[in-house]
């Protein structure tokens, strides 16, 4: 038998839009010749040159896995002030260019959090109509045998040593539901949202919560939390005797890096 295999791009919460989400080259520039913005731009063309560079040995992608958040949204709590344009057709553009950027054979997404892709409407369902992909909120795709369960969002733990439990627990509500006849049995779990990256190999599934793709800057990450922010991307190889191989990529953005001023 010869053996090969697939090779899935499992990315999440890129963000387009926002000053440091995932952004093509032409959206580089300063929205404004304030500092922050300048400081902000910086990070923005970083995170993209990064993204280009490391994705490169990984072509060609035969299935992308976009697991929410491809937009993001029009900053209601920030007054718009976060984002290069709040208008959510240009965020879907951004988002479209992307995933063309990209150029996989299949496109599947999921939906990300109403807060950014839309409460009353679903933003996210015009990039994927523009893009040929399909999207749902929980599903379930096989490859080469093998089962991906895919959804946005997980709870995120608020101590450094309990980061695995919400991913062990949605590997067990897995194999509850499966019990009931409700699911299919996962191989591989993917989940998004917390923008920090884990991993965990439990009960016979590999489980991940993706990094994001979007950088360090945003009001909420930089005043309100605490944690770590991982960028970045994992991809995946199922081949068809059966084996799983993966590898994660991620970033070390310099201009994110935190420097103490001298008084």
């Amino acid at each position: 038998m010869t053996v090969n295999f697939k090779r899935i791009l499992a990315m999440g919460d890129p963000h387009c839009g926002h000053q440091v989400g995932l952004s093509p080259p032409e959206y580089h520039m300063p929205t404004t010749s304030d500092h922050k913005f300048i400081k902000l731009a910086k990070v923005r063309r970083s995170v993209w040159n990064w993204f280009d560079r490391e994705l490169k040995p990984f072509r060609p992608i035969n299935i992308l896995i976009n697991n929410g958040d491809a937009l993001d949204g029009k900053g209601e709590r920030s007054g718009g002030t976060e984002q290069i344009t709040s208008d959510r057709k240009v965020q879907c553009d951004i988002a479209k260019k992307v995933i063309e950027f990209i150029d996989p054979s299949i496109i599947r997404m999921t939906y990300g959090t109403p807060y950014h892709t839309g409460s009353g409407e679903d933003w996210e369902d015009i990039v994927a109509e523009a893009v040929g992909a399909k999207i749902g909120s929980h599903e379930w795709f096989e490859i080469n045998g093998k089962i991906f369960d895919c959804k946005h969002k997980i709870a995120a733990s608020q101590i450094p040593h309990g980061k695995l439990t919400p991913l062990a627990k949605e590997i067990l509500w897995n194999r509850i539901w499966h019990s009931r006849g409700m699911q299919p049995k996962a191989d591989v779990l993917l989940r998004s949202h917390t923008h920090s990256y884990d991993q965990i190999d439990h009960d016979g599934c590999l489980g991940f919560i993706l990094p994001a793709l979007q950088g360090f800057g945003s009001k909420y990450g930089s005043r309100a939390c605490s944690g770590t922010v991982d960028i970045g991307f994992v991809i995946i190889d199922v081949y068809n005797n059966g084996e799983i191989r993966w590898v994660k990529r991620l970033a070390e953005i310099e201009i994110t890096k935190a420097k103490a001023e001298k008084l």
